[in-house]
């Protein structure tokens, strides 16, 4: 039971997210003289790196979830809710929400982000984003969909648009989802669609400026490109995407690619619930906060992670949407909420860049760390050593590592399956064609 502010022994930190950010305020505060509520849409916490390969059937999408009331199960002080966050009323120091309003002394936002299709509703309609595992899942479906659907097509012209892969935006989602679908069509199209040329396969990586992983090094980029296009990926760069009506996807240049499968990774957007003051929404639809995550005239309550714009002198447009960044600012703040109720002397946040990195198949991967740069197979063993130790919870390592293990000896992606249809909004014009019997 959660009691109201007037009967509670110790304050009230109210967290809206269960993402790295989020859960981190609430680990970071065990133990210690507060009540945390965490809030999220799920009960749920998605290791988001790794969403590409439930996407792409390597990994099942338990493998990289975990239950949230399991992770805090031996914290005391903390509650979870299962709701929808409607509204933050500052002045009342409430958050409403699906199954009720609660009340908090301090306040933490860590609603991350989704898909930013930049206002283009066409697009918005007929791509496929990525930012939950309920949308990997429909990737999953929707590329296996149009392959059993280009199986029954009498020849190439027909089946054309439905072995045409489409991933838009060259940052790591982008590369890493693109290479895994490239090995779909190395290792796994001969074996289960015998109907099928390997050739007529074909995956574009779409990025509107001239490099792609523009976060990483030069030499991690061209690498990286390198590897794409060893796979067989077509990277098209400087071309900007203006429209997509569910069969042809069309860029700036006037060129244009039948598809059936825009798979769209190009930008995020920051969402949050209403309550926040429009002028201090910042580019990327991100809360505008200080040096030490405090959003802008709301008085205790924090910004974190993907939804947070903290522009500063040292990070004029703001931080990295990393779960480095997200998880250093949770444990911040949670220190920081300490300090305050025990009126202690308060510094800026700084952000320790641990380094960046991309996987590109099998094999293959591009790390930076500082002025060091790996590729190749060593690169790779770190990348898989990095997240495997990340994941929350030892089965999920231990499956996500067998999984690995598999897929390393049989170039085979075992997850195949179509459980729920995905059902895309109707195409208006579609063209008649002939059947296989």
């Amino acid at each position: 039971m959660l009691l109201n502010r007037s009967e509670r022994s110790f304050p009230r930190v109210i967290i809206i997210g269960g993402g790295f950010g989020g859960v981190e305020v609430a680990r970071s505060l065990k133990d210690k003289e507060v009540e945390v509520l965490l809030i999220d849409r799920n009960n749920f916490h998605t290791f988001q790196p790794l969403m590409y390969q439930v996407a792409t059937g390597t990994l099942a999408a338990d493998a990289i979830s975990f239950p949230i009331r399991k992770m805090f199960k031996s914290q005391q002080n903390f509650r979870f809710r299962m709701a929808d966050v409607t509204e933050i009323d500052h002045a009342q120091k409430i958050v409403k929400t699906s199954v009720g309003d609660y009340d908090y002394d301090y306040l933490v936002i860590a609603t991350g982000a989704t898909s930013n299709f930049f206002g283009n509703k066409q697009v918005e309609k007929y791509a496929l984003p990525m930012k939950s595992i309920h949308e990997a899942l429909n990737i999953r479906s929707y590329v296996l969909q149009n392959l059993e659907e280009a199986v029954l097509r009498k020849n190439y012209h027909d089946r054309e648009r439905f072995l045409n892969f489409v991933v838009v935006g060259g940052g790591p989602t982008g590369v890493e989802l693109s290479g895994a679908i490239a090995e779909i069509q190395l290792h796994m199209l001969k074996k289960d669609y015998p109907e099928l040329s390997k050739n007529e396969m074909k995956v574009y990586l779409v990025e509107g400026t001239g490099k792609i992983l523009a976060a990483l090094s030069e030499k991690s980029s061209q690498d990286a490109e390198r590897y794409l296009r060893d796979l067989g990926v077509n990277v098209l760069l400087n071309a900007q995407v203006t429209g997509y009506d569910g069969n042809t996807i069309t860029f700036s240049n006037g060129e244009s690619i039948p598809t059936k499968t825009v798979i769209w990774g190009a930008g995020v957007m920051g969402q949050f619930p209403t309550g926040i003051r429009p002028e201090i929404i910042q580019r990327g639809n991100r809360i505008q906060t200080d040096g030490q995550c405090r959003v802008s005239g709301m008085e205790n309550v924090y910004a974190i992670g993907d939804v947070a714009a903290m522009i500063t002198e040292d990070t004029p447009r703001g931080l990295p949407g990393v779960a480095p960044a997200a998880q250093q600012q949770g444990a911040y703040v949670a220190k920081h909420i300490l300090k305050q109720m025990n009126n202690e002397q308060t510094t800026d946040f700084k952000y320790f860049d641990k380094g960046s990195m991309a996987t590109i198949g099998r094999n293959k991967a591009v790390v930076d760390m500082g002025r060091f740069h790996m590729k190749g197979f060593l690169a790779w063993l770190t990348w898989m050593f990095v997240h495997l130790v990340s994941i929350f919870g030892f089965r999920n390592k231990l499956v996500t590592f067998v999984n690995w293990t598999i897929k390393f000896f049989t170039k085979n992606s075992g997850i195949r399956l179509i459980i729920n249809k995905y059902k895309r909004p109707d195409v208006e014009k579609e063209t008649e064609v002939e059947y296989h019997s």
